[in-house]
């Protein structure tokens, strides 16, 4: 998988609402009505991660939930960073 430039990169996160990029990567932060919804979302999107065998960097505190894109492999950033975004967001809206 190839690594985007940062103009590509830019060009894309216009396709996605609430994600921006910086360290290499792309971010966004969710924030739902309690942990335990927090905690099944992070399970669905655990489920599509690893259908894609592409796993986010993430964390999550109480009702937030921070996710971080990159492809290790490539160096940084890749078309497989936003396929997952966007598997993520229709995660989201479906909520």
């Amino acid at each position: 998988m190839k690594k985007l430039s940062e103009s590509e990169i830019k060009e894309k996160l216009q396709e996605i609402n609430g994600w921006e990029y910086n360290e290499n990567a792309i971010h966004t932060t969710f924030e739902f009505i309690d942990f335990k919804d927090a905690f099944s979302v992070m399970t669905r999107i655990a489920f599509e991660a690893e259908a894609q065998q592409h796993h986010p960097d993430w964390s999550n505190v109480y009702n937030k939930l921070y996710i971080s894109l990159s492809t290790h492999d490539a160096g940084g950033v890749t078309e497989n960073d936003f396929a997952l975004a966007k598997s993520i967001e229709s995660i989201i809206q479906g909520e």
